[in-house]
């Protein structure tokens, strides 16, 4: 991969996320006390980003997909707003029994692992990239840092 300007104005746009992450899930699980359901504290996380969704579409975008185009859509694009849910809930119910290290850490494990099957498969037409000796490593490294988080 080629070092360039916009790739270096990306870097710290990926490392928001993982700060809005941090976030998203520290007050999802507060509204979740407040609440007593981690469903309840995700639909309502869920209603506000949808909400917020809308209207970005709305004051941003010029053009809407056809329905045409939205009914030839393979069947399992349908599903990244159920893996959302699954990621939510699940994010509200475990990272305060976890502690926010050790959660943000095992989501860190699995995001990895699973890039490495997806890069290594070239799933949804990313371009392949072999699993190497040194991807294998770094995952383990990260699993490694999430057993040591475990120590309190």
């Amino acid at each position: 991969m080629k070092l360039t300007v916009h790739l270096l104005w990306l870097c710290p746009l990926a490392f928001g996320v993982g700060i809005a992450m941090t976030f998203q899930t520290a007050i999802n699980s507060a509204l979740r006390e407040h609440l007593t359901s981690a469903l309840h504290a995700a639909l309502i996380s869920f209603s506000v980003g949808t909400l917020t969704l809308l209207l970005l579409v709305l004051f941003f975008t010029k053009s809407y997909p056809q329905w045409q185009t939205l009914s030839l859509l393979p069947w399992y694009l349908w599903f990244g707003g159920c893996l959302g849910v699954y990621a939510i809930s699940m994010s509200i119910y475990t990272a305060p029994k976890l502690g926010f290290l050790t959660f943000s850490g095992l989501v860190l494990f699995g995001q990895i692992s699973m890039s490495i099957l997806l890069d290594h498969f070239a799933w949804f037409g990313n371009e392949r990239v072999p699993i190497s000796w040194q991807r294998v490593c770094g995952a383990v490294a990260i699993f490694v840092g999430v057993l040591l988080t475990l120590q309190r």
